[in-house]
């Protein structure tokens, strides 16, 4: 169970990332 909410977190955070990185070179 506490492995979970890093997991989560990380890929978050990956998501977040890649949704950035796509969206700066979109413009």
């Amino acid at each position: 169970m506490d492995l979970i909410f890093p997991l989560v977190g990380s890929l978050l955070l990956v998501i977040c990332v890649m949704v950035g990185v796509a969206f700066l070179t979109l413009l």
